[in-house]
């Protein structure tokens, strides 16, 4: 097996560990008997616990943020820039539904634990709300131009606002196991957005 595959495994099972737990919570032994490699496949792939989780969110940012620009930014199946927002929304209550009220998202589940114990991850974290916002930014921005989206909404600021309203619905919906918050906030976007 490549080098870079063993590394996608030790990440992607580490991913699911630490939605299931947390990152203090996970240690290495649990992660590498996820993946069946020995001590030293993740020792030559990470020097560092730390070194791991920048490595981690990264790679979980980088599929997330493919995600978003796949599911906002691409004209099909769905020509409608409001329709794909509010549907990856409700694609996101689904998930919480699915998983019984427990967080979906890992970046959610990790910004408290790690942001003050760690300044690479944080930074790392830092940047996918940035890639996150600029995605909504433009999604926004086409429903404008598409006349789908009311041109009242001023882009840049409103893609901030959904997404820190987004967050805090989610933080509270694993908070009381229950999808009320995001449905309210998605009522919001649509009450805001359309035209």
């Amino acid at each position: 097996m490549s080098e870079r595959t063993t590394k996608e495994r030790i990440l992607d099972a580490a991913e699911g560990l630490m939605l299931e737990k947390s990152f203090h919570s996970v240690g290495l032994t649990e992660i590498l008997d996820a993946v069946k490699v020995p001590k030293g496949s993740f020792y030559h792939h990470f020097k560092s616990k730390e070194q791991f989780g920048v490595e981690m969110l990264k790679h979980y940012v980088a599929n997330s943020t493919a995600y978003k620009r796949q599911m906002l930014l691409s004209p099909t199946p769905e020509p409608d820039p409001l329709r794909r927002l509010l549907s990856m929304c409700e694609g996101t209550i689904c998930r919480v539904l699915e998983t019984k009220g427990k967080c979906p998202c890992l970046v959610l589940k990790l910004s408290a634990e790690v942001s003050d114990m760690s300044e690479p991850m944080r930074e790392v974290l830092a940047e996918g709300n940035r890639e996150a916002i600029a995605i909504l930014e433009q999604v926004l921005q086409e429903g404008i131009e598409k006349n789908k989206i009311s041109k009242s909404v001023r882009p840049a600021e409103t893609a901030r606002i959904i997404h820190d309203l987004w967050n805090g619905a989610m933080q509270r919906s694993i908070v009381c196991r229950d999808v009320s918050p995001p449905r309210e906030a998605l009522e919001f976007f649509r009450a805001l957005l359309e035209p």
